[in-house]
């Protein structure tokens, strides 16, 4: 992982959007920060695109969808979306038809009571309620998990056919082939009418866990907040680059790093 000092100032000034997660990457200790919010505002100011993508439910969303100056926050690793509209109210958009949504959660919900019945400590995640399309098990938020019982709720949740994903603070799992890259490229393509694997190079990606590997993957400029280092080691792929701070101070340095290319530019 290279110091955002490495990023080349050409390719932070081709940028036209920014995508990022939110649990430890925009908030801080569970809220989003003053300097958080206000580099959101500044992408927006900027006239770049920005769209969180969560691993968080799209009822515990809401909020936040109405409240920050973001593009659209796509919701349970990819498979739902709330998009501002210009009336000012909220569009749900969703990956999988009704029939499917129905069917897969009946399914899940049978997975998340054999996961509480079968290892000791496991409880589903308190924002559970708000959640469509996923169940999470919590890890870090309220509950502790060893990595031995992550490790187990993983294993169950495959073993049931699920995908399955380790956040900063939940264990998420799901049926569908979403996931946040394709939730990326399902969002460029639904605001935008554009193809995200077209002009990749041009958006980045800020993130802080194991569930960001993907992205990580596949975005070019890829930053991790600084406590991004916690999960190092079990990153099957780094982010390129690494800000100083962490959480939401992390993200507003990245935002720095990217408006401050922009302003040389325009200064000229």
């Amino acid at each position: 992982m290279l110091p955002l000092t490495k990023w080349p100032l050409e390719a932070r000034r081709e940028l036209v959007g920014v995508f990022t997660d939110i649990d430890d990457t925009l908030t801080t200790e569970g809220a989003i920060t003053p300097d958080a919010l206000k580099a959101l505002a500044d992408i927006k100011a900027a006239g770049l695109h920005s769209v969180a993508i969560t691993g968080r439910p799209v009822g515990w969303s809401v909020p936040f969808a109405s409240a920050w100056p973001l593009d659209a926050i796509v919701a349970e690793n990819g498979a739902v979306a709330l998009v501002p509209s210009t009336t000012g109210r909220l569009e749900k958009r969703y990956q999988q038809d009704a029939q499917t949504r129905a069917r897969n959660f009946g399914r899940m919900q049978g997975v998340l009571d054999r996961i509480e019945r079968e290892i000791p400590g496991a409880r589903r995640a308190t924002d559970s309620a708000g959640r469509e399309c996923d169940i999470a098990i919590d890890h870090s938020e309220f509950t502790q998990l060893d990595d031995v019982r992550i490790a187990a709720v993983v294993a169950l949740m495959r073993s049931e056919g699920m995908h399955a994903t380790v956040s900063s603070i939940h264990i998420n799992g799901w049926y569908g082939d979403h996931n946040k890259l394709a939730g990326a490229r399902w969002i460029v393509g639904e605001l935008w009418g554009r193809q995200l694997d077209g002009e990749m190079p041009r958006w980045a990606y800020v993130g802080d866990s194991t569930n960001d590997a993907l992205m990580f993957e596949h975005f070019e400029h890829s930053i991790g907040v600084a406590n991004v280092r916690r999960f190092e080691s079990a990153l099957s792929h780094l982010p390129r680059y690494v800000a100083q701070a962490e959480r939401g101070a992390g993200f507003a340095e990245v935002t720095a790093a990217v408006l401050g290319a922009r302003a040389g530019v325009n200064a000229r």
